[in-house]
């Protein structure tokens, strides 16, 4: 397999091109172990995937995929010369990683269903048994989620606060008012409407990569993503699209109780400043955060400003905790 990815890279024209930035930021060099797990999901199986150093000292983190791309596409690419391993870089940092496969995604079971956002949260609930097993404690995890990822964490924090720690949400949407990407998904909606599963092919993937802005990723990458995940067949589920064209809002922003930190993309065209300031307004916890990151557009942890996106995550994931005031609250009407 390495040798091919590697062939890939190289008619691609990856070795010829400059190094990033992110080269410079990347943690040092360490041992991550990789593991391989099955979930149940009432008879389905379902992929689940762990990297981490020899120990993990900042705690547990699972990343949640989106609509389009599998759990080690999108979380653990591997590209020589480069360093695009969100997994790899966040186990450096001393965390515990974690992703899985969503039905009909990747490693997991392909079955008549069209895996849409609840069916996701589903998932997430089976895979918790697997990380208390190998964890040997009860799972409870700062979650990341991206794109529908992000929806499908968001959601699942609703239904089963016990499991999240802290949320992290990129390429989020809330409502969808105004949103041009969904705007133009509705157009082929009919279509997604009468399949359970939708094509994919190395155009469409090279379009998730130049929708928002040209230059926001590498011009390789969708090739590269192409190759990755077209080993698993030529098309993914229409649940997640056809429920953020039709069902939203799915995610009560009054019940994530957990802390929370939203990233915007500058040039992400999912969802608009408006509906998401609305969402993070209704948020309860005051440990929340909104950042938006120039230089990004749709799927950030790919993006070529990349480091910029982790730094915000990481600094979000190792906020001291707090220590409790005493006294009262004022009224802020003291003297000027």
């Amino acid at each position: 397999m390495t040798n091919r990815r590697e062939a890939i890279a190289a008619g691609l024209g990856i070795a010829a091109a400059p190094s990033l930035a992110l080269a410079d930021s990347a943690p040092a060099p360490a041992t991550i172990a990789a593991g391989e797990f099955w979930a149940d999901k009432d008879g389905v199986r379902l992929w689940v995937y762990r990297k981490h150093a020899a120990s993990a000292p900042r705690g547990a983190l699972f990343l949640v995929h989106g609509s389009s791309y599998s759990g080690k596409t999108m979380f653990d690419l591997h590209v020589p010369g480069r360093d695009y391993s969100m997994m790899d870089h966040f186990a450096r940092l001393g965390f515990d990683v974690w992703t899985m496969d969503h039905e009909g995604y990747g490693h997991s079971q392909k079955t008549d269903r069209n895996s849409d956002i609840q069916s996701g949260v589903d998932d997430l609930k089976a895979a918790m048994a697997v990380v208390e097993r190998e964890a040997r404690a009860p799972a409870r995890l700062a979650f990341f989620g991206q794109s529908s990822g992000a929806l499908r964490a968001a959601r699942f924090a609703n239904q089963f606060p016990q499991h999240v720690d802290k949320l992290a949400l990129d390429a989020f949407v809330w409502t969808g008012k105004d949103s041009p990407t969904l705007a133009a998904r509705r157009k082929n909606l009919p279509q997604y409407q009468a399949s359970n599963r939708r094509p994919v092919s190395a155009e469409f993937y090279r379009s998730v990569f130049t929708r928002d802005h040209s230059g926001a990723s590498e011009p390789m990458l969708g090739d590269v993503i192409a190759a990755e995940e077209m080993k698993y067949g030529d098309s993914v589920p229409t649940g997640t699209y056809v429920d953020m064209t039709t069902k939203l809002p799915l995610v009560d922003p009054e019940k994530i109780a957990c802390p929370v930190l939203i990233t915007r993309a500058e040039h992400d065209g999912i969802a608009t400043d408006e509906d998401i300031l609305a969402f993070y307004a209704r948020l309860p916890n005051p440990d929340k955060q909104l950042v938006k990151i120039s230089g990004l557009a749709h799927t950030a942890p790919l993006g070529v400003n990349r480091a910029r996106f982790f730094h915000a995550l990481e600094a979000f994931l190792t906020m001291p905790a707090r220590v409790d005031l005493k006294g009262e609250k004022g009224s802020g009407a003291g003297h000027a």
